[in-house]
């Protein structure tokens, strides 16, 4: 029998948000419990239905790290299969800047801390990322990848009227 994760004809990756903001050469990143570990990870998390995929990580960082995310390019989307292969994300990336701290907000659940670090701190914690997917971003944006959020386009589900009286 074929699932979502084996079939080829049925694979469907499960698209998440993530955020890359670097001030002064530190990132902003969380530290959290996923699957029993405390890992490192950007402000990142699931594209939830009905939202766009900038109001996904403007909401993701803001619940993760209670920092207010302001989009300004698009750093790039990225595909992971974690080893064994049950599951696969397909990442969309954004670079853009904090502002506009709630310290009194309360952390999603599973988030121990929002803190920021410098790419060797990083490194030297290279055991505890959440994914390969953390430094692969951060080196991106070292590099300059940068792509305008213009190529983002959110579709709604009616057709235009010219559409629809085709056929």
């Amino acid at each position: 029998m074929s699932d979502r994760y084996t079939d080829p004809m049925t694979w469907k990756p499960d698209v998440t948000v993530a955020a890359v903001i670097e001030h002064e050469g530190r990132y902003l990143m969380v530290e959290e419990r996923a699957s029993g570990r405390l890992v490192f990870n950007q402000p990142a998390g699931h594209l939830e239905s009905g939202e766009t995929l900038l109001e996904a990580v403007v909401r993701e960082t803001l619940e993760e790290t209670a920092w207010h995310f302001q989009p300004q390019f698009l750093l790039g989307l990225y595909v992971w299969t974690p080893p064994g292969g049950k599951r696969s994300f397909l990442r969309v990336a954004f670079g853009g800047t904090a502002r506009d701290r709630e310290p009194d907000r309360p952390l999603d659940r599973g988030i121990v801390r929002a803190d920021w670090y410098t790419r060797e701190q990083l490194l030297a914690r290279s055991t505890r990322l959440r994914s390969p997917l953390v430094m692969r971003c951060i080196d991106d944006y070292l590099a300059g990848c940068r792509h305008s959020l213009d190529a983002l386009n959110h579709v709604d589900g009616s057709l235009p009227d010219t559409l629809s009286r085709i056929g």
